[in-house]
């Protein structure tokens, strides 16, 4: 897994796989898929250990793939390697591969054993497999919010809640996923540029959601938009009202479809960035995205850095989900909580309540 965190960030449409192969206790060879386009950690890791690959032993992150995409099928490459044993941590997803090649290399006389470290492998790639299994981008929800549940103080004030190593954190996030969201509210106070820049890393789309096109013309969105990767998701009347008002050139403009309330459907914003090709989204704010991602169900992981401090009256993090009880609230059954600096981040994946 190690391995396989080498290419983080780079290898979005395909997931973080690392390879290495073991020949008489030792390891002699190793490789990972730095990027997309470049070698699979499969052939990196028979490079490396050339000829003497006949008659090792490969452990590898995914069930390797069986089939020509911008690279040859990684179990040819195997077999004619000469490979004695394969062991991989998590079968692939992808209907093109999920068993076909175990299956492959079974025939082939190579003995394959899969489920090695199968949830870490997952976890790993846990966009990589929402988006297969789900048929649809998968969908992170992020904020920085106070010990008491705010994400602003009640003059608005936000910045920076969250200390400069979770700032990290959430640059590193952005140069993860495919875009990342927000709301008007949020370009209207806080003028983000949702551009990666305290770590290493592609820019992400930026996409603005607002049924009221109430936006600030001089905004950092609207106006550094030279790589062409803003989008605008709004509805058909608002989209026409303000192109009238305004001239943005090479603007990318969604008509999402409107919800009963008047506001954005989430669930046709969500096909909307299927349809143009994401696989992954980031949700950074504001308070009412949030919650109304939350009340589509469309949620996939949910990441809440916790800063040591207690705001009192201000923004809440998340708005009325309309939970009557406690067993009708959001519950985590898979998570994680580690320390950021001096923030706490907490990771999880909504699921039902374990009774």
């Amino acid at each position: 897994m190690t391995l396989a965190e080498k290419g983080r960030g780079r290898t979005s449409p395909n997931p973080m796989v690392g390879a290495i192969l073991v020949k008489g206790g030792s390891v002699i060879g190793r490789g990972y898929h730095r990027a997309v386009g470049r070698d699979h950690a499969e052939i990196a890791a028979l490079k490396d250990a050339g000829r003497s690959a006949r008659g090792s032993t490969m452990y590898v992150t995914l069930e390797p793939c069986c089939h020509t995409g911008r690279t040859g099928p990684c179990s040819q490459a195997i077999i004619e390697a000469g490979l004695s044993k394969l062991f991989y941590a998590a079968r692939d997803p992808d209907p093109r591969v999920n068993g076909k090649c175990a299956r492959l290399l079974r025939k082939a006389g190579i003995e394959v054993t899969g489920g090695l470290l199968r949830r870490e492998a997952r976890r790993l790639n846990d966009w990589y497999f929402g988006y297969v299994e789900n048929g649809r981008p998968f969908v992170i929800l992020k904020h920085a919010q106070s010990l008491d549940g705010r994400i602003a103080t009640r003059t608005g004030d936000s910045r920076w809640i969250s200390g400069r190593e979770s700032l990290k954190l959430a640059h590193r996030l952005r140069s993860e996923v495919d875009a990342v969201l927000v709301g008007s509210g949020t370009v209207r106070a806080d003028d983000p540029a949702l551009t990666v820049r305290l770590v290493k890393g592609n820019n992400p789309y930026r996409i603005v959601v607002s049924a009221s096109m109430n936006l600030p013309i001089h905004s950092r969105l609207l106006k550094d938009n030279k790589d062409c990767r803003t989008i605008l998701a709004t509805t058909a009347a608002a989209r026409e009202k303000f192109a009238r008002r305004k001239r943005l050139p090479h603007m990318i403009f969604w008509e999402v479809s409107a919800n009963r309330s008047g506001g954005i459907d989430i669930e046709d914003l969500v096909q909307k960035a299927m349809d143009f090709g994401f696989q992954s989204l980031l949700v950074e704010g504001g308070a009412e995205l949030a919650t109304s991602f939350m009340k589509s169900g469309l949620v996939d992981k949910y990441i809440i850095i916790t800063a040591p401090v207690i705001l009192g009256k201000g923004v809440n993090a998340i708005g009325e989900l309309n939970a009557r009880t406690i067993a009708d609230g959001t519950y985590f059954n898979d998570y994680t909580m580690e320390k950021s600096g001096g923030d706490c981040v907490f990771v999880g994946y909504p699921g039902r309540k374990e009774r």
